[in-house]
């Protein structure tokens, strides 16, 4: 025990007393300098924070705006350059346009070489090597005017001597240009540099449309002998034209005939007379059959692709574009006249009433217009009143009945011993066995059994040139001019003609209007002309007109500048390739967007 005196209990309790006013003083100053401006610190705090949010919404905004100016004065559009890959199906043998054969030859000569005429978006006829023609009052003097701008890749000049060259090869017989036939007897002249004649022997209103095939250099083959020229290396090698593409190289892929494939590449050809093409480079891809070709389209290295018929691997696939090219042709069925059974009227005509074309028209896989008549919708001379004889089964029933052909238990009818039986013959494709099976199917209601052979397409060209079949689905080329002689007129059944009368069709009515149709230039005469015709046509019944067949193209995205329409061949896809573009980028706007 601590024993404490007095003075040291004061001292003790002073200390203590001082200590306390010491919290005391601390607990007051901790109070009003500390916990009374906790309200002001949290006042503070929401302060800040609505400072730092206002920044953060002025920046946000300002970042917006930027990018709703930039999307005001700039937006992605289609830029030059870029490389375009095409793929064909077939063998490249020869690019000169007097001698092309295949899909590929065609491609790669459309690219290269220019023609006096080409068609427009419209599918008119318009000038492109040349200005325009006139024509003289007899209607068998065309006199050509050429363009002053144009030269060949190789910098020469362009001028009528290559014109005349040209033709002149064609029509030499050494040659064998598959030209030959369409410029027999037809006179050309070299006026001057610019201006070309052309003397037929006789009127021909359709002879502007013989002028779109591409022409060649004299410079670079006048010492070519003609019977050399198809086998001379600048058709192979390096050719020259005048066309949208120059030629830049050629690569043989594959180490047999089987497996082949060729890359034909181009540059753009900068003085082009219609402005410089957009693409930084063209390319030709040769396959040896579609299977390749849809196999390389689908691993991307293909920008586009030509088909006869969309793939059904392709069919569901996103990121493809199908462009339908609607060919100024038919599909019809023709009816050989000198098979069993279809010499008969009664049988033809009843084969064309049982088949509902509109059916078939709208079970395709894209829109086309029905053809039903020789001449195409219009065309000059077309007659709405003039048709094939319209979907009826009743009639059609009446008219085999009128004509003795009787229903036999079997319910095909007969005529004697003579069953209403026939093959019916056409290209292997996913479209045509559809087609042939609503043929079949109608025809069969009316009591007409219909047997069908779909063939590949050179078992099939070997049918067509025997002869032997009694019925064949195909397609004919009827362009835009109305002169459809090579098909319908008798003296087309001669084995020395292109024999493209697929129905052996004879009518002494029908030869005289094709005759007459072809010579005439005035469009309301022609028209008058081909009205007996379009009659016997009606009333011989020598074929089942169908529907306006497609050219399939397509593309991997967006080909910008590429417009599908009516075209007469599937090469004039390339009418204006020169402006097809395949990049897009961001791009200031040229011209301020209206605030109206």
């Amino acid at each position: 025990m601590v024993f404490m005196t007095p003075q040291m209990r004061r001292e003790l309790k002073q200390r203590q007393s001082q200590v306390e006013n010491l919290g005391t003083h601390a607990e007051g100053l901790a109070e009003r300098h500390f916990f009374k401006r906790m309200d002001r610190l949290v006042m503070v705090r929401r302060f800040v924070i609505g400072w730092v949010l206002f920044f953060v919404l002025i920046s946000g905004s300002l970042v917006g705006q930027i990018r709703a100016l930039n999307s005001y004065y700039q937006s992605m559009k289609p830029v030059n350059g870029g490389i375009y890959t095409e793929g064909v199906v077939g063998d490249f043998t020869n690019a000169n346009p007097l001698f092309v054969t295949s899909d590929v030859d065609e491609s790669i000569s459309k690219l290269l070489f220019s023609g006096l005429f080409t068609y427009d978006k419209k599918n008119r006829l318009v000038g492109d090597l040349a200005t325009g023609f006139t024509l003289d009052e007899s209607g068998k003097i065309y006199t050509v005017n050429l363009r002053p701008d144009l030269f060949w890749h190789d910098g020469v000049r362009l001028t009528s001597r290559d014109v005349l060259f040209t033709y002149e090869m064609a029509q030499n017989p050494d040659a064998l240009s598959s030209l030959n036939q369409s410029w027999r007897g037809v006179k050309v002249t070299a006026v001057d540099d610019l201006t070309v004649k052309f003397t037929l022997q006789n009127s021909l209103s359709s002879f502007p449309y013989h002028m779109t095939n591409g022409l060649i250099p004299e410079h670079l083959l006048k010492d070519v002998p003609p019977k050399d020229l198809r086998s001379s290396q600048f058709n192979t090698l390096r050719p020259i034209g005048s066309g949208p593409f120059m030629w830049d190289k050629l690569e043989i892929l594959g180490n047999s005939p089987e497996n082949r494939e060729i890359q034909v590449a181009f540059k753009p050809y900068e003085k082009y007379h219609h402005g410089a093409p957009k693409l930084g480079a063209f390319v030709v891809h040769s396959f040896q059959n579609e299977e390749s070709m849809t196999a390389s389209f689908q691993n991307n290295e293909l920008t586009a692709a030509s088909f006869s018929e969309v793939p059904e691997v392709l069919v569901n696939d996103t990121s493809r574009i199908e462009n339908n090219f609607i060919l100024t042709a038919a599909n019809m069925v023709f009816f050989r006249q000198g098979a069993p059974v279809m010499g008969d009227p009664a049988v033809r005509k009843a084969l064309v009433q049982s088949v509902d074309v509109k059916t078939i028209v709208s079970s395709l896989d894209y829109q086309t217009r029905p053809v039903q008549a020789p001449l195409l919708r219009n065309q000059i001379g077309y007659d709405p009143k003039l048709t094939q004889l319209p979907f009826n089964p009743e009639a059609a029933i009446a008219s085999l009945e009128t004509g003795g052909w009787k229903q036999g238990k079997n319910g095909i009818r007969a005529k004697g011993q003579q069953q209403l039986r026939f093959k019916l013959y056409g290209a292997d494709t996913r479209e045509n066995r559809m087609v042939t099976a609503k043929l079949q199917n109608d025809w069969k209601k009316s009591g007409i059994n219909a047997s069908v052979e779909l063939l590949g397409g050179s078992e099939l060209q070997k049918v067509i040139a025997s002869s032997s079949y009694d019925a064949l689905l195909y397609g004919i080329s009827n362009g835009v001019d109305p002169d459809v002689f090579v098909y319908w007129h008798s003296s087309q059944n001669d084995p020395r003609s292109n024999r493209l009368n697929f129905s052996e069709y004879q009518s002494k009515v029908a030869d005289e209007a094709l005759e007459g149709g072809r010579t005439r230039t005035d469009s309301s005469l022609r028209t008058v002309k081909y009205r007996p015709f379009l009659q016997s046509w009606q009333q011989d019944a020598p074929a089942l007109g169908l529907y306006q067949p497609r050219y399939a193209y397509i593309t991997r995205g967006e080909v910008y500048g590429l417009r599908p329409g009516t075209i007469n061949q599937d090469t004039d896809r390339f009418n204006f390739v020169h402006t097809w573009q395949i990049r897009q980028a961001m791009v200031t706007n040229e011209k301020e967007p209206s605030l109206n």
